[in-house]
């Protein structure tokens, strides 16, 4: 429904699209809607040519329009000199009024560049923007009226005036724009100023003039930030002044830039930026560091003539100041490490303001490629023309604008050219100041070392250095390393922005010195690393080897990234030696540490002479007690797994420990399969194998990387995971022939092996989880599959925190898992937290509330899953009675905790109907505007009188008053564009959102009679928009537009159109709301009722495919649709969305500080219990020092494995039931089979 102007334009904001996942139903209304658009734009521009030919056909009689191409064509090759005259007296006349009322009467100058305006835009009348000579020409290309030459210096020098009279007018508001608050209203002032002066003088002049009225706050911005330099200064202060002030004069930057950039062409653009501010700063770059110089150089000088001895001792390059080769010219000096820190953090600030720049000019130039490539209407328009083109609020773009090669030389930032005279001293000293630190640092900790009383190393955690686009996934990164190399990357990582500024000649020197310095440093580090590698195993313990393999990966990823960053084009790698140098270092060391963990096992740890007396006639301990050796294994295994975990980088440390497992199962399968064990020895090789079986299976989870690895690793070719569940059959087997009463084992095998059976039961032997489902019968093992053949909710939580780091795809899988059934416990939790901590700080309260936040937006990203958002949350809603806020959700933001999931869902609706609320608040402005327009003064009499009567001129206040729209037809307008937009906003809401509405009205439908009319998802939509109307505070943070008194009466008439509509009745009835809708029914009968009867279907049937699919699986099919492909799409999904990554690590946080808690829940839930567990308060912080993770402790080992894991004297009792487990190895390899019951 077009409500529109006379000549309207519609568009369709595709961003809405990102958030939302469509369906071919929703894509339909979406296509629908463009074609709409595309339509009712079509019919205003044949409109316009129509009205144009009309016009044209009634001036020249002798010139006939017939098509639309006739129309284009006259218009493009329409002559000026073919316009009819305009006597002389008239012209002065008109002009010397103007200039009598901007003289004699104030307030005067509004009025007139408006009337000019109109003049330009209606009369097609440009008025000289240059005055050359004695010509004075109003001309215009594309006008079909224009003035005839007879001007004379009278004329040019009242134009002048009037013309200088207007510049003062324009340049004191565009001074007065830094008194405004709002970053909207500040751009549309100067937007609109610049406009107009644009009408009056050449884009030149504007240029210059804007230049010199930005001048002045920016020189007060470089004032107050850019301090003078002095021997006394604080260096760190400084550098913080120049961050800041790059921060600020880049918003300053980017204000200009979306004021201009649809101003002007696009070089002009640049080239007032960079005229402006980029060359400005650079000029105070410049005289900064001459000061500095001279300075540095005074110093150097003095130093020089007194100390030159200790001075070349103390910096190690004082042969530069008499190098012969360097010109005299040059005023060489030397810098100190602090200085050449200082140095290098305003190298990085300006390499930040330089991106920053850039990226906004990029996106310029990409929409003006796009518009070129896409449209195919684009000409090239000669220089001349762009030169001359019209000031009536017409752009011409020159096709060089266009071209992508032309991007980077018009931004031309020489900023490298201010830190040319200190280039050559940062080049002589960097290398020496860089292996000056660094053999400081390596002594320092030789002297530690050496004084130390153990060979422990000094360790830290790593922190994140690479803030901007890391490329070293976390499952990479190290978690500790030594301190002494910590400290020496820190510096070269301070250091790197000296080289990455290299692009001209002045800077190669320093990149290849930087580059020399790094090599060395990183020479010197390896071979102190080897050196330590050296010390064990006979003096340093097995962790400093984990410190060193961590510590070494840490050095080669720095170095890595810095091939990355400072190779640019060239693909060939620059830290070369040094990478490959680190690689084979960790290579050796991983292979150091695995072959030793091994050897470990073979010759110490699992040589027990008594335990392992196999010949022995008498019963180790009564046949109640593993062996010893089997108990320090485990022992081992977790200190291990602990040492890794705490310092390797997830991924290695979960492959060092899967090898050293699986190698040293490996060794225990041999070993037991040899064993002759004597008759009362017979049952402790059961109880060995078994706590064999039982510890593997406890240590499993730690290593496997997805449910997939754990259920299913033949599915991974030349996997350790699968060796492993190898090893673990073979041991069974072992167990199986070795220790099974000779009467079960003749009565199976009596006729010998069968080789019939061999084939069928090669499927058995292809299943890796064999052995787990011989033992599940007496251990209670989480490894075992649910009916649906995947994990239990329990095991999912369990392999998740087994992991050594966050894995986000076995999170989101696991909060997915049996439809969101952690994700329940949690918010159940949240509020009884929130109670509990009502009373304490804001901050733990604040971090409930984001958790709440965190699940409720980690769903709502997941477009794969939306039952399981709705399931969750629907339920929420039922047991915390929130029913009432879902039907009249709140506008304002809410304070309890039980109004968290509210506050999410309001700000999900307020941000769909976001584009819909700009738009109902631009046609408001529009009209208001409109109507302020027909009150205020028009144009006088005396001037109308005297504008020249060939220029056909129609006072804009009659042509308002002849199309002015009623307050009628205004409000049909606005709730037109809102009923009109429902379905799309509708379609473009993410899938879990409209599957939650559609659950909640199934409950709430009974109770709520007005959700037959209409959908509650399109009633919620609804109560928000009017809820914004109503809070001035909402509509002003959402457009940027603050509401007057008429404004918000209008916005009152729409909410009681809309109310009245959707049949709530909240206020006495409205007459002028019955008209308004009146009149729309009138313009297009029953088009409301389709309208939200196409809303309604959008709502409910894009849900009905999700439902027959859930109700068609039983409870655990949900997890069979979420594939290791779609949950890894949905987290790639959530991690590019706003704070997404911090949601999930959040979630995970508090599932790790509320481990025992959520399993005991889910034990008890899934349990037989009648009565679940009481929900508690969640830990949300670490609150002692028993929380903090400590050092590997074996007594909790020991309790952990005695009486949680492995129940010796229990396991002598299982009763195994030999007559279902041996005809499972009926096809066991012949030779297999003759070797262990020899053993026997």
């Amino acid at each position: 429904m077009d409500w529109g102007d006379e000549y309207s334009h519609n568009s369709f904001d595709l961003h809405c699209l990102l958030n939302s996942f469509p369906g071919d139903l929703e894509f339909k209304q979406i296509f629908s809607d463009i074609d709409e658009k595309i339509e009712q734009n079509a019919a205003s521009l044949e409109h316009c040519i129509k009205e144009i030919q009309s016009e044209v056909n009634k001036q020249c009689p002798d010139v006939r329009l017939q098509t639309t191409a006739d129309c284009f064509e006259l218009l493009n090759n329409y002559n000026s000199s073919k316009s009819p005259s305009i006597p002389h007296g008239d012209l002065i006349n008109f002009l010397k009024t103007l200039q009598d009322l901007l003289k004699n009467e104030q307030n005067q100058e509004e009025m007139i560049l408006n009337l000019l305006w109109d003049l330009s835009c209606q009369c097609s009348i440009s008025f000289p923007s240059t005055l050359s000579g004695t010509s004075f020409h109003f001309l215009s290309r594309t006008s079909l009226h224009s003035v005839e030459d007879h001007s004379s210096m009278d004329v040019i020098s009242i134009w002048e005036d009037i013309r200088l009279h207007l510049r003062r007018f324009l340049v004191s508001k565009l001074q007065s724009h830094n008194e405004i608050n709002s970053l909207q209203q500040k751009v549309l002032l100067k937007n609109e100023c610049i406009q107009q002066l644009l009408y009056l003088y050449p884009e030149s002049e504007v240029i210059i003039k804007y230049q010199s009225i930005q001048s002045k706050p920016l020189a007060k911005l470089l004032q107050n930030c850019f301090p003078s330099y002095s021997r006394e200064s604080n260096l760190d202060i400084m550098v913080h002044g120049y961050q800041s002030a790059m921060l600020k004069l880049y918003s300053v930057i980017k204000e200009d830039f979306n004021t201009l950039h649809e101003i002007l062409a696009p070089s002009s653009t640049v080239k007032f930026i960079k005229e402006t501010y980029l060359d400005t700063i650079t000029e105070e770059m410049a005289k900064f560091l001459a000061n500095f110089c001279e300075l540095q150089f005074k110093e150097s000088a003095v130093g020089v003539i007194k100390t030159s001895k200790r001075s070349s001792r103390h910096r190690g390059a004082v042969h530069a100041l008499v190098t012969p080769e360097c010109p005299q010219k040059e005023r060489n000096f030397l810098l100190s490490l602090n200085e050449l820190e200082f140095l290098s953090q305003l190298i990085k600030s300006f390499l930040k303001l330089e991106k920053n720049v850039q990226e906004l000019f990029e996106e310029m130039f990409l929409s003006l490629k796009i518009l070129r490539n896409k449209s195919g209407i684009l000409g090239t328009p000669s220089q001349e023309a762009i030169r001359e083109k019209s000031r009536a609020n017409e752009t011409s773009i020159s096709s060089e604008h266009l071209l992508p090669g032309k991007e980077a030389s018009l931004l031309d930032f020489g900023w490298r050219n201010a830190f040319k005279e200190v280039s050559l001293p940062v080049a002589y000293c960097i290398t020496t100041a860089i292996e000056d630190f660094s053999i400081k640092v390596l002594r320092q900790e030789q002297n530690e070392r050496s004084s130390a009383v153990t060979y422990a190393m000094n360790l830290v955690n790593v922190q994140q250095v690479w803030q901007d686009g890391c490329v070293v996934p976390e499952e990479d990164q190290p978690k500790k390393i030594a301190k002494f190399c910590s400290d020496i990357m820190e510096k070269l990582d301070t250091m790197l922005p000296l080289a990455l500024a290299c692009r001209d000649d002045s800077f190669q020197e320093i990149r290849a010195n930087f580059v020399e310095a790094c090599c060395k440093v990183a020479t010197a580090v390896l071979a102190r690393l080897q050196e330590r590698g050296k010390e064990f195993p006979s003096r340093a313990p097995l962790k400093n080897l984990h410190t060193l393999l961590s510590t070494a990966v840490y050095v080669f990823q720095h170095f890595m990234q810095y091939d990355n960053l400072m190779k640019e084009n060239s693909k060939k790698p620059i830290f070369l030696v040094p990478v490959q140098g680190y690689q084979e270092f960790i290579n050796t060391l991983q292979f150091q540490v695995t072959d030793y963990c091994v050897r470990v096992c073979a010759t110490s740890i699992l040589q027990d002479a008594e335990s392992h007396h196999w010949d022995d006639y008498k019963a180790f301990y009564e046949g109640e007690r593993c062996s010893f050796s089997l108990q320090m294994w485990h022992y081992f295994f977790w200190a291990l797994h602990h040492d890794l975990w705490t310092t390797l980088p997830p991924k290695l440390a979960q492959k060092i420990l899967a090898e050293v497992l699986e190698k040293s199962l490996g060794l225990l399968a041999s070993r037991y399969a040899r064993a002759h064990p004597s008759y009362k020895r017979t049952p402790q090789i059961r109880l060995d194998i078994t706590t064999i079986l039982i510890c593997t299976e406890n240590m499993l989870w730690s290593v496997c990387t997805s449910v997939q690895k754990l259920l299913n690793p033949h599915e991974y070719i030349d996997d350790k995971i699968f060796k492993i569940h190898t090893h673990c059959n073979n041991l069974l087997t072992t167990l199986v022939i070795l220790t099974s009463p000779l009467t079960e084992l003749y009565q199976t095998f009596q006729h010998g092996i069968d080789d019939s059976a061999l084939d069928s039961l090669k499927p058995f032997f292809r299943q890796p989880l064999h052995w787990s489902s011989c033992i599940s019968h007496f251990y209670p093992s989480l490894l075992r599959t649910s009916s649906a053949g995947q994990l239990t909710t329990e095991g999912h939580l369990k392999l998740l925190l087994a992991q050594p780091g966050c894995n986000w795809n076995l999170l989101l899988e696991t909060l997915l898992h049996q439809n969101g059934f952690l994700l329940r416990i949690l918010l159940k939790s949240s509020k009884c937290t929130f109670q509990e901590q009502s009373s304490d700080t804001e901050n733990n309260m604040s971090q409930v509330s984001s958790l709440v936040e965190a699940i409720f937006k980690v769903l709502y990203y997941c477009n794969f899953s939306p039952q399981i958002f709705g399931n969750v949350f629907v339920s929420y809603m039922e047991e915390e009675q929130l029913w009432d806020f879902v039907y009249n959700i709140p506008v304002s933001t809410c304070m309890e905790s039980e109004l968290e999931v509210i506050r999410c869902l309001r700000l999900a609706l307020t941000d769909a109907v976001k584009d819909v609320v700009e738009q109902i608040i631009s046609v408001m402005t529009s009209g208001r505007h409109s109507e302020t327009s027909l009150n205020k003064p028009g144009v006088p009499e005396r001037l109308h009188e005297s504008i020249p009567k060939e220029w056909n001129y129609i006072p804009k206040e009659t042509k308002w008053k002849e199309s002015s729209k009623g307050v009628t037809r205004l409000a049909a307008e606005a709730v037109s564009i809102v009923i009109s937009k429902l379905p799309t906003v509708i379609a473009c809401l993410p899938p879990p959102i409209k599957y939650f509405y559609f659950l909640s009205e199934r409950k709430m439908s009974k109770n709520f009679v007005d959700l037959k009319k209409a959908s509650l998802l399109v009633w919620n939509l609804i109560v928000i928009i009017c809820r914004i109307f109503e809070d001035g505070n909402t509509v002003e943070l959402l457009t940027g537009a603050s509401l007057d008194r008429w404004r918000k009466e209008k916005l009152g008439l729409i909410c009681a159109c809309l109310e009245s509509i959707m049949g709530e009745q909240t206020r006495s009835p409205n007459q002028m709301a019955q008209k308004v809708i009146q009149s729309i029914e009138q313009q297009k009968p029953n088009w409301i009722k389709c309208q939200l009867l196409k809303a309604r279907k959008l709502s409910t049937e894009c849900v009905f495919m999700t439902i027959e699919k859930s109700t068609a699986l039983e409870e655990g099919g949900i997890a069979l649709e979420l594939t290791e492909q779609k949950i890894n799409m949905m987290v790639l999904d959530i991690c590019h969305k706003p704070g997404g990554s911090e949601y999930l690590r959040q979630i995970y946080h508090i599932m790790r500080l509320n481990e025992e808690y959520l399993k005991e829940q889910l034990f008890s839930m899934n349990g037989s219990e009648e009565k679940p567990l009481p929900i508690r308060p969640l830990k949300t912080t670490l609150r002692s020092m028993e929380d903090q993770p400590s050092a590997f402790n074996p007594f909790h080992v020991y309790k952990a494995f005695s009486k949680n894991m492995l129940d010796q004297s229990a396991i002598t009792k299982w009763t195994w039931n030999w007559s279902n487990l041996l005809p499972n190895y009926l096809g066991l390899d012949k030779m297999t089979f003759s070797v262990l019951l020899k053993n026997r």
